[in-house]
Order: C-alpha cells, then structure tokens, then sequence
C-alpha cells in the first residue's frame, strides 16, 4: 500500500478503535479490557493475511467497507 492510503487507513482504524472503546464483549485474556485499536488491526490482518500496511492499494475500499462491518459487529 502507498504511504499516503496507509496514512488513511490508519486514521479510520484510529477512529473505528475509538468507536468500538467499552464495546468489544469481556475476555478471559484480558482482564483489564480489550485493546480496541489492536482488534481491529489483528481482525484485517486475519481477513486480509496481511498487515494494513501491507495490502494491495486495490483492496483499499474492501478494508474500509470491512472496519465498517466490524464497527457495527463488535462481537
């Protein structure tokens, strides 16, 4: 991905993670609470197999329609 979708990119995750802060439903890993900025990052990594960083620039809108989703499926 260029430098300037990955700038993008990390915004809307910055902002899906600050969306999702107190939603995502408890887990015995982490008794302090999720980290929301991370289960976004690690939930595109897993869809993609990749890194937001690394994903083709054509897959830029798949990304995020997908934080979208995850966004309003906090589960």
């Amino acid at each position: 991905m260029n430098k300037e979708n990955k700038v993008k990119l990390w915004r809307i995750i910055q902002k899906a993670g600050d969306y999702l802060k107190n939603q995502l439903p408890d887990h015995p890993n982490h008794p302090k609470g999720r980290n929301s900025y991370a289960h976004v990052a690690i939930c595109i990594k897993n869809k993609f197999n990749a890194s937001y960083k690394d994903i083709e620039d054509e897959k830029f809108d798949d990304v995020v329609n997908y934080i979208d989703f995850l966004k309003k499926n906090p589960n």
